[in-house]
C-alpha cells in the first residue's frame, strides 16, 4: 500500500439529464435530508442506466461512471482510452478534485498537478508570468520553489516574447503550451493530463511525451494520459485503462489494453463483400486464406492468398490494385501495387489473386487498405474503389515454429532473404 499512489474502490457518478432537480419542493428537501444530515445515498439516484451515448434511454438518470476499481503505483504512466462517452474526461475530474464521485472512495497520496481543457486554472486577465505564480501557489509551492522552475517552464512552452502579455490574448495553441509547461514542472507527485495534447502542433506533442516520458521514468512520478492516439499510449504508458460505457472493460499491460480497445472496435474478419459499385468496375467480394485450405484460420507459415472478384467494364487505360497494409496502431508498414507487373485486370466476371509468401509476415492483426485505379497512358487516371478500412485480418504463429519457445518476434514483417557466401 505504501507504494499505491491512487486507489479507487466502486467508484461511480451519475449525472441527471435535463433540468436539476426532483420537481417538488419537499423531495428537494427529502434529499437534502438524507444526503447532508443523515449522510445515506440519494433516493433519487438509484435507479441508472449504462451511459451508451449513441442508444435513446428511458431513464434521465445515466451513470457515467459505474462501479470502477483499479490501483495504481508510484511512478506509474497510464493511459486511459476509449470511445467518445466512455467516462474518461469524468473521471480525470473526479481524481482532479473538480468534481465529487456519487459513490465510492478514492485515495490520492501526493499533489495533484492537472490538465483538463485549455486554459485550466488561468485567469485570462492575468500575464503568462503571473498564471505560472498562480498555478504554482494553488499546488501548495513556496514563490521560490517556483522562482526556481520560472526560466525552465518559460523556455519548455516557447512563448516567451508572450510571457508578460494578459493569456486572454493567446492562441488555444499558445495556452496549452504555457499550461502544459506549468504542470509538468512544478513539483506535484502526480500528472494528469487529458486530450489538449491534441490543440498543440506536431513539434509541441512530441516534446511534451518526452517530457512525460521523463517525468514517468526518470523522476518516478505517477502520470495519467488521456489520448485517443494508440502509438503515443503504447510508447509513453506502461500500464492501461479502458474504459467502455462507464465501465472498466479492462485494466493491465498497455499492450494488451491497446490491443484489446482496437479488437473490440473493428471486427477480424477474412471474407467480405461489397454493394458499390462504380460505373465501369465492381468489386464484389475478397477473400483471404491459406494455399489450398478452406479454415477460417490464416497462419503465417504457408502461403496466403489474396482473391478479389470483379466485374470490369473498362477497356480503356490499364486497371490496377493498391494495397497498404497498416499495424494494430493504424501506421502503414507495407505498400504494395500490380501496377508495374505484366499483370492487367481482364474485361468481364473474374477472380484476381494475389500471393504473399509463406513466412513473410509477422503474426498479429493488420488492417488493410484498398484503391483500385484506373491509369491512362495519356496521366490521368480514374479511382474506381477506396476503402481506408477494408478489412482487419489476423495472421497466426505456425504451430510448431523453430524457435518459437522465444516468443514473437518484434516488427510486422519477417522474410526470409536470400544469402551467398
Amino acid at each position: 500500500m505504501s507504494n499505491t499512489a491512487i486507489k479507487v474502490e466502486d467508484l461511480s457518478k451519475i449525472y441527471r439529464l435535463g433540468e436539476i432537480g426532483t420537481g417538488t419542493i419537499s423531495r428537494d428537501m427529502e434529499r437534502w435530508f438524507k444526503t447532508k444530515v443523515l449522510k445515506q445515498e440519494d433516493p433519487f439516484l438509484k435507479i441508472g442506466e449504462t451511459n451508451d451515448r449513441a442508444n435513446k434511454g428511458s431513464s434521465d438518470i445515466v451513470y457515467s461512471l459505474r462501479d470502477i476499481n483499479f490501483e495504481i503505483e508510484q511512478g506509474d504512466a497510464v493511459g486511459i482510452i476509449g470511445r467518445n462517452g466512455a467516462g474518461k474526461s469524468t473521471l480525470l475530474k473526479i481524481l482532479s478534485r473538480v468534481t465529487t464521485p456519487t459513490t465510492g472512495r478514492i485515495n490520492i497520496k501526493g499533489r495533484v498537478a492537472s490538465l483538463l481543457e485549455v486554459g485550466t486554472g488561468f485567469h485570462p486577465e492575468l500575464t503568462g508570468r503571473e498564471n505560472i505564480y498562480l498555478n504554482g501557489a494553488i499546488l501548495g509551492m513556496r514563490k521560490r520553489e517556483i522562482d526556481r522552475k520560472l526560466d525552465e517552464i518559460i523556455d519548455f512552452s516557447g512563448v516567451e516574447r508572450y510571457i508578460d502579455t494578459p493569456v486572454k490574448r493567446y492562441s488555444s495553441g499558445m495556452y496549452v503550451r504555457l499550461a502544459f509547461a506549468v504542470a509538468a514542472h512544478l513539483e506535484s507527485e502526480i500528472l494528469i493530463v487529458d486530450e489538449v495534447l491534441a490543440v498543440g502542433d506536431a513539434e509541441f506533442q512530441k516534446k511534451c511525451l518526452g517530457k512525460m516520458g521523463e517525468v514517468s521514468k526518470g523522476e518516478g512520478r505517477t502520470v495519467l494520459f488521456v489520448s485517443h492516439n494508440m502509438a503515443s499510449i503504447n510508447a509513453l504508458c506502461s500500464r492501461g485503462l479502458f474504459l467502455e460505457n462507464g465501465l472498466v472493460n479492462q485494466f493491465g499491460s498497455a499492450d494488451e489494453i491497446v490491443k484489446k480497445y482496437l479488437t473490440d472496435n473493428q471486427i477480424t474478419t477474412n471474407y467480405r463483400e461489397f454493394s458499390y459499385a462504380h460505373e465501369k468496375f465492381e468489386l464484389k467480394s475478397i477473400l483471404v486464406k491459406n494455399q489450398g485450405s478452406n479454415d477460417n484460420n490464416i497462419y503465417r507459415d504457408k502461403e496466403i492468398h489474396i482473391s478479389f472478384s470483379y466485374d470490369n467494364f473498362s477497356k480503356e487505360g490499364k486497371t490496377y490494385f493498391n494495397l497498404k497494409f497498416k499495424n494494430e496502431l493504424g501506421d502503414y508498414f507495407l505498400v504494395t501495387t500490380s501496377l508495374f507487373q505484366d499483370f492487367e485486370l481482364k474485361y468481364g466476371s473474374n477472380t484476381a489473386k494475389m500471393i504473399i509468401p509463406k513466412r513473410f509476415f509477422n503474426e498479429g492483426t493488420f488492417l488493410i487498405e484498398l484503391m483500385i485505379i484506373n491509369y491512362l497512358e495519356s496521366g490521368g487516371y480514374t479511382t474506381y474503389f477506396h476503402d481506408a478500412e477494408l478489412m482487419q485480418i489476423e495472421f497466426l504463429p505456425e504451430k510448431k515454429e523453430v524457435g518459437a519457445w522465444m516468443g514473437k518476434e518484434v516488427g510486422q514483417i519477417t522474410h526470409t532473404f536470400n544469402w551467398t557466401i
